[in-house]
């Protein structure tokens, strides 16, 4: 054979190699970037069930740049981190193991112990491999500049190595591990609603030591000065008189036929979170919340029909103001006008004689984003004075519930953040 000939043979031969593996290399790059593609998409949904950006999120700022103000009573005020890739001001030097750590463990880099308004004790109780995938997801955002501002905590909160003790007595040691005796859809229920979903940071009373009570969960809790309400099985105070039906639907887009819209911390969790899970994990949250406790509360709802209320003009100063300012989207009758988010029936806001939610909704006002675009209740508290909106919210009260309101000019005094007058 000639020297030229066996030339071309090994040049065709490492040629016919090379393409090989060039190909090989790309399927396996596109293969990587598959999985890549999987666990970010995951990570986005995953995100959602944990609410991520409604507390990493301030009012008018970027999403999930932080700077969200927590007031906590006799504690003080603590503000959320900025959680996107930036690396001066957010996560973006973060390892996975320290990302983890901060998110399971309330441990951030540099020994940063992590205040638990963050809810940790809950996230703690997520797997390892989801955590991660958020933290996939989180790198995909645009990183932003935006330092957090400086916590103002009162002393021995201030101490942050304080948070050791109460990590060793109120942290879970290990994720939620699936119950054999229960369905699958009771174990992806439990773990939405206890681990990634948090529900019981909000919707259960604090302990001494400002954990979440066992002895009181999901019996409903202030939190931001709004009332989380009962969300056991109590058919009084809680959601046992709520069909399967109803409580998806208030899960999934914030209003049920005969109980009400979300608001406030509420109407945030569905707008950003709960709407955009699958029905299928919805309907196992509601799986899984059957089977709690039955926890009997100071709250209940009366249950009358629109039948029961008085008819014609009510001559009070709530009744004329009511009339002129709420009955336009709400009617007189409470039934709502072309929208069902202003249907009123139901609404634990009006059973609750003290007005704490319904105040807060009038001062501030309250957004929930659905399908459909977003569905405002604008703010009051700019218009009316104090007096006024306490006599508008015991106009309501009685007459959608037919009890005796006891809201106060304090009350909404309180209810726009100063103090009450004296």
């Amino acid at each position: 054979m000639s020297a030229p000939a066996e030339s071309r043979r090994r040049v065709l031969r490492r040629t016919v190699c090379l393409s090989l593996a060039v190909a090989a290399l790309g399927t396996g790059t596109r293969g990587a970037r598959a999985a890549d593609a999987d666990l970010v998409a995951r990570g986005a949904y995953l995100e959602r069930a944990a609410d991520c950006e409604v507390c990493h999120t301030r009012p008018g700022g970027a999403p999930f740049a932080g700077g969200r103000a927590f007031v906590l009573p006799g504690i003080g005020t603590i503000y959320s981190p900025n959680i996107t890739p930036d690396r001066e001001t957010g996560i973006g030097t973060y390892s996975d193991a320290q990302f983890v750590s901060a998110v399971r463990a309330g441990v951030a880099p540099g020994w940063k112990h992590l205040y638990p308004v963050m809810p940790y004790a809950s996230y703690a109780r997520m797997t390892v491999d989801d955590v991660r995938a958020i933290r996939a997801y989180l790198d995909t955002l645009h990183p932003v500049h935006a330092p957090a501002p400086a916590n103002a905590v009162r002393f021995p909160y201030s101490f942050r190595p304080v948070m050791i003790a109460w990590n060793l007595m109120n942290l879970p040691s290990a994720a939620l591990a699936d119950d054999p005796g229960q369905s699958a859809d009771w174990n992806r229920g439990r773990y939405l609603v206890e681990a990634a979903g948090h529900c019981a940071e909000c919707h259960s009373p604090r302990n001494i030591m400002q954990a979440t009570s066992s002895a009181h969960s999901y019996a409903g809790a202030v939190t931001d000065g709004w009332r989380a309400y009962n969300i056991s099985p109590d058919p009084d105070s809680g959601i046992g008189a709520w069909s399967d039906t109803q409580l998806a639907a208030y899960l999934s887009r914030g209003h049920a036929g005969g109980h009400g819209t979300a608001a406030g911390p509420m109407a945030d969790v569905v707008s950003h979170s709960l709407r955009y899970l699958t029905a299928r994990d919805i309907s196992a949250m509601v799986t899984y919340l059957r089977t709690l406790p039955a926890r009997r509360s100071d709250e209940t709802v009366a249950n009358i029909t629109p039948d029961a209320l008085a008819t014609g003009p009510n001559d009070s100063n709530g009744g004329r103001l009511f009339a002129a300012a709420c009955a336009g989207c709400h009617l007189t009758t409470g039934q709502g006008r072309q929208v069902e988010v202003a249907d009123l029936w139901g609404a634990r806001s009006l059973g609750e004689t003290q007005g704490r939610n319904l105040m807060k909704l009038m001062v501030e006002g309250s957004r929930l984003d659905t399908a459909q675009g977003a569905m405002t209740m604008p703010a009051f508290g700019p218009e009316y004075r104090d007096q006024d909106l306490a006599d508008i919210a015991n106009y309501a009260i009685g007459h959608f519930s037919h009890r005796i309101g006891h809201v106060t000019a304090r009350d909404a005094a309180s209810a726009r953040g100063g103090e009450p007058p004296s």
